[in-house]
């Protein structure tokens, strides 16, 4: 996902971009329930309503395995999964991550 994406998908959710927002917009994208797409993901929807508004953190190695389920890139869910710990957690840095060789 491009910088210029991810501008987008800001300005679209009215929030700072995070892997629940993500998520949410890729849903609505594909304009599935939240029933089908906690189906395609292996959760329950309230799982997936409570990932959607941030009141339920994901650890990286699930981001992984849900960017992996719905086909996006594993770097970009792992490093809003890392920078919503960081968030959460109050400190102010910005997560760049690479794969590793």
């Amino acid at each position: 996902m491009t910088q210029k994406t991810l501008a987008k998908l800001e300005k679209i959710t009215g929030a700072k971009l995070s892997l629940g927002k993500l998520i949410w917009a890729i849903r609505r994208g594909e304009e599935l329930t939240q029933v089908d797409f906690a189906a395609q993901l292996g959760i329950s929807k309230q799982q997936l309503c409570d990932i959607e508004h941030n009141r339920k953190s994901i650890s990286p190695q699930l981001a992984a395995e849900y960017a992996t389920k719905l086909g996006y890139s594993k770097k970009q869910f792992v490093r809003l999964a890392l920078q919503d710990q960081l968030d959460r957690a109050g400190l102010h840095f910005n997560v760049d991550i690479q794969e590793a060789a």
